[in-house]
């Protein structure tokens, strides 16, 4: 009887630490988990911003006129333009 009562003894301490250790390393799970949540929180936040000045930068209004300032770049004169059509086309 008392070697079964020691057995028992001895399995229930080692449930016991195992316990501890799960919930221990649990912890350890969650507070990486919030700090990859707060990262990635961050990082969609500075993607928001980037995109939206990829989109001030981007502006047709700006090109142009940037276009026009920096390389001398203008609209050409109706007589200047010509339309190239692939052979065969429109007959």
């Amino acid at each position: 009887m008392s070697k079964q009562l020691f057995v028992l003894g001895v399995a229930v301490l080692v449930s016991a630490l195992a316990t501890v250790e799960l919930r221990h390393r649990n912890r350890l799970d969650f507070v990486a988990l919030q700090t990859l949540t707060l990262e990635r929180d961050a990082l969609n936040v500075e993607r928001g911003q980037l995109l939206l000045e990829e989109g001030t930068w981007a502006q047709h209004r700006r090109v142009e006129s940037l276009a026009r300032s920096r390389l001398g770049m203008a609209l050409p004169a109706p007589e200047q333009i010509v339309v190239a059509r692939p052979r065969g086309a429109g007959r």
